[in-house]
């Protein structure tokens, strides 16, 4: 799993049950909207994710139709375990968790 991935998931999960539109998630993730818009499809396409259009005029707005994404029923709990799993295989590289501030003697 891509760090942009894991960074657009711990976005998500910081509040499973809220509804995020593409820019909230953006800057929670730490993200330009180029990068996290493909995840999102990903993880639509795995089920992870549900999506929906704002119902809202774009003309009255002022400004384009959001799109809004939430965890599907199980979706939160499949993030969680990616994520585990991810940090998991992370930590086997000694290298790498030193690195990260995870380790080292």
């Amino acid at each position: 799993m891509t760090l942009p991935t894991q960074l657009v998931l711990r976005a998500l999960l910081d509040n499973p049950a809220r509804e995020m539109y593409g820019l909230e998630i953006c800057a929670a993730a730490g993200l330009p909207s180029g990068t996290i818009h493909p995840i999102l499809a990903r993880l639509e396409g795995f089920g992870w994710l549900e999506s929906r259009w704002e119902k809202a005029d774009p003309h009255e707005q002022g400004r384009p139709r959001r799109r809004y994404y939430r965890f599907a029923p199980d979706g939160a709990e499949h993030a969680r375990i990616a994520l585990a799993q991810a940090r998991t295989k992370v930590n086997r590289l000694p290298g790498l968790r030193h690195r990260l501030g995870g380790g080292g003697a």
